[in-house]
């Protein structure tokens, strides 16, 4: 599989695919392809307790495969909100714990799954949930984030500190937690709440610019209100 991402900030991965190559996306991802792709419906696998933890990690239960039938195909997947998408080579050891919904498509082998926050706190005020979700497998696998994205390597022992939803993904060789602003002036009027999310290494972390969440809530003062009579 040969692919080109284009078109930042409105990103899209372009996917040539060898003869009777698949891939597989999540439903609606599939924006453009050629006519000799065949698609099928199925789902992720793993057994009732995968599926359950594929659905609570935002995740739908049914994956599409897309197969190049009877010579190359090509296939497209658009991102769903103004970012980035990046490429990841996974294999084993190599995987990615990344925010739920990050997921857009992927070569055949490589599995989704869920992804428990082993730390209470980490996971009811990280702003991450207590489920993310996990890539594993072997393949190339492509994944969305809001706004742009700059990775940091962290060494063992060493830590970053992120607000609330700006954790895009990391290498499942960290570990997350969480860290209060210290002072009750600071966490009540300094604008930043009263926790940080702290990735700890070792591993790669992936930071983005303008969470999906964090925006909605700068438009909601600018949304139209109906007015009963």
């Amino acid at each position: 599989m040969q692919y080109k991402i284009e078109g930042e900030p409105l990103p899209v991965v372009i996917c040539e695919l060898a003869p009777q190559e698949t891939m597989i996306c999540e439903k609606g991802a599939m924006s453009w392809m050629t006519g000799n792709m065949q698609m099928e419906t199925k789902t992720g696998g793993g057994g009732l307790g995968k599926l359950f933890g594929r659905a609570l990690s935002g995740e739908s239960i049914f994956l599409n495969r897309y197969t190049a039938n009877g010579g190359a195909g090509l296939i497209a997947f658009a991102s769903s909100f103004p970012g980035s998408i990046r490429a990841y080579n996974i294999a084993p050891g190599s995987e990615i714990v990344a925010q739920k919904g990050a997921f857009l498509a992927a070569t055949d082998g490589v599995g989704l799954s869920v992804f428990f926050q082993k730390r209470f706190g980490a996971g009811f005020f990280g702003g991450e949930g207590f489920i993310m979700q996990k890539i594993s497998g072997n393949g190339m696998c492509f994944l969305e984030f809001d706004g742009y994205v700059k990775e940091y390597t962290l060494r063992a022992g060493e830590s970053m500190i992120l607000d609330t939803g700006y954790l895009a993904a990391m290498d499942a060789t960290c570990s997350v937690d969480v860290q209060g602003v210290g002072g009750i002036k600071n966490a009540l009027f300094g604008g930043e709440g009263f926790f940080n999310t702290v990735v700890t290494g070792p591993g790669r972390i992936w930071v983005q610019s303008m969470p999906v969440a964090q925006m909605a809530g700068k438009l909601i003062p600018f949304m139209p209100t109906s007015s009963g009579n």
